[in-house]
């Protein structure tokens, strides 16, 4: 998967419409909670070189589970219980395998102008779980880029009581804890759940068959709701989801949590 993301950003890079300053991984679990025109409201403002990670050098068993253990063809090797070496060349971070990646850290990453990118990709290419570390670890241990990290995935996740290893499908009973959370997107929902109408409705004016309404769209030109023409996405028509997702993203950047919280070494041993 972290080859497939980086193939896909490098996509985005060269080329016409290569104005761009930040690259979402979104799977098909993932619901938008704000529209298009909220989230680049609140983007706008904010400095070009964030990345929102979540992550954490606290990892526990899973340095030898996860970072130990690589994936091998059993039909090129046998022995399943064989593990590799902690690497000491960097520190290793983990956390959430959906991320908003700026444009500069993604160009380090398929550009890099040092050994670190590929010496990571390297290392992560065949390891278990390799989205839920190679961007943390790469970003935490990159000089350039440690102190652009925000400790958040912008999601709403509701992994239920401990210990999760998949997040409980979200249902109507989560609405509350879902826009509390001020997160631009949730996951994971069950197949045609209702509270996705509801999210559609409440959240997006969004009406059934068609796209979410913005500034990016001059809406129904077919009479039948089915045609809409992209233009300038100028000026932006923010709404409701835009003051949450302001709310998160400045209590992400305060002063008790910013800096605090990125990059942190945890002592293993304390």
């Amino acid at each position: 998967m972290v080859t497939t993301t980086l193939h896909a950003a490098a996509n985005f890079l060269p080329g016409p419409g290569a104005d761009w300053d930040w690259f979402i991984n979104l799977s098909a679990s993932d619901y938008p909670l704000v529209t298009q025109d909220d989230l680049m409201d609140v983007f706008s403002r904010l400095p070009r070189d964030l990345n929102f990670i979540d992550h954490t050098s606290d990892t526990g068993r899973k340095a030898s589970s996860r970072a130990m253990a690589g994936i091998v063809d059993p039909g090129l090797w046998k022995n399943d219980t064989e593990k590799q070496e902690l690497p000491t060349a960097f520190t290793l971070f983990k956390g959430s395998a959906w991320t908003v990646l700026s444009r500069p850290f993604v160009k380090y990453l398929i550009r890099g102008w040092n050994n670190l990118p590929r010496t990571l990709l390297v290392s992560y290419a065949n390891l278990v779980s390799s989205p839920e570390a190679y961007f943390h670890t790469m970003a935490c241990n990159a000089e350039e880029f440690r102190n652009t990290t925000v400790n958040h995935d912008m999601r709403y996740i509701f992994w239920g009581d401990f210990p999760a290893h998949q997040p409980e499908l979200i249902n109507s009973s989560h609405w509350d804890r879902m826009l509390d959370s001020d997160a631009p997107f949730a996951c994971k929902f069950g197949q045609d759940d209702p509270v996705l109408d509801r999210i559609d409705v409440g959240l997006l004016s969004r009406q059934p068959g068609m796209l979410a309404p913005g500034s990016w769209s001059i809406g129904d030109t077919g009479g039948d709701g089915s045609f809409w023409i992209v233009r300038d996405a100028t000026p932006l028509r923010p709404g409701p989801g835009a003051a949450r997702l302001q709310r998160l993203v400045t209590s992400l950047l305060s002063e008790d949590n910013f800096r605090p919280n990125q990059c942190k070494l945890v002592d293993d041993n304390a």
